[in-house]
């Protein structure tokens, strides 16, 4: 799981980094909401931990902002306002769930993983349409662009579907490895390259308009909006 920590106070931010990183999680801190959207804008996650309280915008806003870009990732909002009010606000700006501070770390931990399943399960039962010609329909497998189907392998699908959660977000070979092939599969970055190839060929080369893109030195990309 790959998760942007957004939080001012430098010790509960370095515990909860380092707390998180012994569960084997993938963390990136940002100590304010101007370097949370640098980070957003680089690279996806599967969840943002957002403090209510940080420098150059509030919490709110910045969670605000993320869903004003048609950015569905996961928010997890961390405060120690406690009132239903406050809970309402949250929630009502974007936030998926609310953790009020103090908490017990095995709290956050199975919150964390509540919102990566439900996010999971929500996204594969959806038929998924981008921009005006990419369709991706999880129930039966099948893509279609501009109207004309398009048989994948079922690991093409699969990392189409990986990068389809992404939109416009630029995604390592490693996260790409970690998520469609597993974290412990023998597959170099070749492999990769080599089905991204694959992939393109089937879902690029027919149209003028490419797709997905290569960003050099960083991974790739799906330059769709997002699914609705």
């Amino acid at each position: 799981m790959h998760i942007l920590l957004v939080e001012d106070d430098v010790k509960l931010g370095e515990l909860i980094q380092y707390k998180l990183k012994k569960q084997l999680y993938q963390v990136e801190w940002a100590l304010d909401a101007d370097n949370a959207m640098a980070f957003i804008e680089r690279a996806a996650f599967d969840i943002y931990i957002l403090d209510w309280m940080i420098p150059h915008k509030t919490g709110i806003e910045l969670c605000k902002e993320i869903r004003l870009k048609k950015n569905r990732t996961p928010i997890l909002m961390l405060t120690a306002r406690d009132s239903v009010t406050d809970r309402v606000q949250g929630l009502n700006a974007g936030a998926d769930d609310y953790l009020v501070k103090p908490f017990a770390f095995e709290e956050l931990i199975a919150r964390l993983i509540a919102l990566y399943r439900r996010k999971e399960t929500n996204w594969e039962a959806d038929t998924k349409i981008f921009g005006d010609t990419l369709v991706i329909d999880h129930s039966t497998f099948e893509v279609s662009r501009n109207g004309v189907s398009i048989p994948l392998s079922r690991r093409e699908f699969q990392l189409l579907s990986f990068m389809s959660q992404h939109p416009k977000q630029i995604l390592s070979r490693e996260q790409l490895i970690d998520r469609v092939w597993g974290i412990d599969a023998e597959i170099t970055l070749n492999t990769v390259d080599a089905t991204i190839k694959l992939l393109r060929k089937k879902l690029d080369d027919p149209f003028s308009d490419k797709i997905i893109q290569n960003v050099r030195g960083l991974g790739y990309r799906l330059a769709v909006e997002g699914g609705e």
